[in-house]
């Protein structure tokens, strides 16, 4: 028959002294740490939006006559005194004597003066070997010479009704490096971000059918010629 080991007395209460002195420790410890002063509550940082990186934009053009309307298209046109089509290389656009004509896009002024046929003429070439002419203009900016450059929406002239004109408004070409007309719709009011984003092809394309130009004026110099035909009286 086998006994059960009992512990001495002793032994017994140096264990009980040892437990509750480690729960006195702990309670102390537990105790300081509640004392301790406890940080300040931060908030947390507020989200920030970051804007993408501009866009890039190799060239980007705007109207020349701003709220002013395209009265003669590009392409095919016969004028009154002309015995057969040939092409409007640009578009006109109907404005009062006066009104400021505006660079359609950055560039250089690569002309600036009287060019047969299109009057007081300005000429701007732009990124990509484009060009812009701003033709028929009653007077260009004074000092405005080749050379200068201009940011789209600087004042360049005035509309006017010099050179081949049957009245005031502006005529406005765009044309690319090899000096080939472009349909200026394809670009106004557009922004490109390289040179091969432009519309070469599709703006140089013509259509076959002949517009007959409606004119409220003829020009002096075309009344003699529109006499000889029969197509107007003299008055004489």
């Amino acid at each position: 028959m086998s006994e059960t080991a009992i512990a001495p007395e002793g032994g017994l209460q140096r264990l009980g002294v040892m437990l509750f002195g480690a729960v006195l420790a702990l309670s102390a410890i537990t105790l300081a740490h509640a004392a301790l002063p406890r940080p300040e509550a931060r908030p947390e940082p507020e989200a920030t939006f970051t804007p993408p990186p501009p866009a890039r934009v190799f060239v980007a053009f705007q109207s020349p006559l701003p709220n002013h309307m395209i009265n003669s298209p590009f392409g095919l046109r016969q004028m009154p005194w002309e015995t057969h089509g040939r092409l409007h290389a640009g578009v006109d656009i109907a404005a009062p004597f006066g009104e400021p004509v505006l660079a359609a896009a950055d560039g250089v002024v690569s002309r600036a003066g009287l060019w047969p046929g299109y009057g007081r003429m300005v000429e701007i070439t732009h990124a990509g070997g484009l060009v812009t002419r701003y033709a028929h203009l009653g007077a260009v900016v004074p000092g405005l010479r080749r050379g200068h450059r201009l940011k789209a929406g600087t004042p360049l002239g005035e509309v006017g009704s010099t050179g081949v004109s049957s009245g005031p408004h502006l005529h406005f070409e765009i044309r690319d490096r090899d000096d080939r007309p472009l349909n200026p719709l394809y670009f106004l009011g557009r922004r490109f971000a390289q040179a091969d984003d432009l519309p070469l092809d599709a703006a140089a394309q013509v259509s076959p059918r002949v517009r007959m130009a409606q004119v409220s004026n003829i020009p002096e110099s075309k009344r003699s010629l529109m006499a000889a035909r029969g197509l107007i009286e003299t008055g004489d």
